[in-house]
């Protein structure tokens, strides 16, 4: 029987990636297992959640038992540089970044897949559910995964066509509970490996506090204003807040307040009532069209503008390849700069990019 390729598989030492190591190997295709070592605070070596030396002996043992070679890559440096100080940055500058679409874009399907390539590998598939579907000659479709309470669709909006045409999802026709059986099935011992939801390079902290240590002008307290422009209060920092907001402002007041806007240029943050919370539009900016087309009019998809949050309708139109503005038919309460608002026709991802602040 003739290998259906050679394929490296993203570990971390959790159920997802290990089984799908599994049925890879299941498939026939010829399996080698890589690791990144990704950076840590100094000291904290058994907190990074993706590459503690727990998870390490774990996917080395999954390896083990599947019967495919296991490498761990050092990745510390470009993963410091690329997703920690974009991260301490982004915030500095008074956005909410989402960490794993840069390490997606640089760091898995930059890094990792040129290593991939690099031993002769035709393909690189990971844990993520979501699914690649072949649409002609060439063509390459990102879809969401069928379990939808679990489809990571929208931090892979980042990929392109040459990327998809080279990248596996085992796992997208499965719900996590099957996954969870086929780890039992396969005898893996990640089978009841808890999940982890956090970043990973936080550990177990606060994001404040990290990065409080890691940016020496992110603690710069200010005024809290009203819409009126009254001020009701001080803030410890912009950086700390996120739009929505209502815990941690601490500010009395006979009604819940939440964070409206934070405007950098004066250090200020807005606050007010919930109905005075929430906008109808936004722009997006270094947006990547899957297709590698970036549409030629107007036209209604709908749209997710947090990984968790509810699919909304909304007319998108191209200012440029790269720029969108998006007009939603109600106020949104959550449309947070440094986000992504990401495009979705049915199945299908179309794309997306990063809200800009106004």
């Amino acid at each position: 029987m003739t290998s259906p390729g050679h394929v490296v598989v993203a570990m971390s030492g959790g159920v997802d990636s290990s089984v799908a190591a599994a049925l890879l190997v299941q498939q026939g295709f010829q399996v080698t297992g890589m690791m990144l070592r990704l950076w840590n605070e100094p000291g904290s070596e058994a907190e990074n959640r993706c590459c503690t030396p727990d998870a390490m002996q774990m996917a080395r043992r999954v390896a083990g038992k599947l019967g495919i070679p296991f490498y761990t890559i050092d990745a510390q440096e470009i993963f410091k540089q690329t997703v920690v100080d974009t991260f301490v940055n982004e915030y500095a500058r008074t956005v909410t970044p989402n960490p794993c679409l840069v390490c997606n874009r640089h760091i898995r399907w930059g890094f990792l897949f040129q290593r991939a390539l690099a031993i002769g590998a035709n393909f690189m598939a990971t844990g993520h559910y979501a699914r690649v579907q072949q649409v002609g000659q060439g063509s390459w479709q990102l879809l969401r995964a069928i379990d939808h309470q679990k489809d990571q669709s929208y931090v892979l909006h980042v990929l392109q066509q040459d990327q998809l045409a080279q990248s596996i999802f085992p796992l997208g026709e499965y719900t996590k509970s099957q996954v969870r059986q086929l780890a039992h099935q396969f005898n893996l011992p990640v089978a009841e490996r808890s999940e982890s939801q956090d970043l990973c390079f936080l550990g177990n902290d606060d994001y404040r506090n990290f990065l409080t240590r890691h940016s020496e002008n992110i603690q710069n307290p200010g005024p809290i204003l009203d819409r009126s422009g009254k001020k009701i209060g001080e803030h410890q920092g912009l950086a700390f807040y996120t739009i929505g907001q209502r815990k941690g402002i601490r500010l009395a007041s006979p009604i819940p307040l939440y964070v409206l806007d934070k405007d950098s240029t004066r250090n200020t943050l807005i606050v007010g009532p919930l109905e005075e919370l929430g906008k109808d539009e936004l722009i997006a900016s270094e947006v990547n069209w899957i297709s590698g087309k970036c549409p030629e009019h107007p036209f209604e998809a709908n749209i997710k503008i947090r990984y968790k949050a509810q699919e909304v309708t909304g007319s998108i139109t191209p200012l440029s390849d790269q720029k969108v503005h998006i007009k939603f038919r109600s106020k949104l309460r959550d449309i947070t700069p440094g986000q992504a608002a990401v495009f979705y026709t049915d199945q299908v991802c179309l794309g997306g990019g990063i809200i800009q602040p106004d």
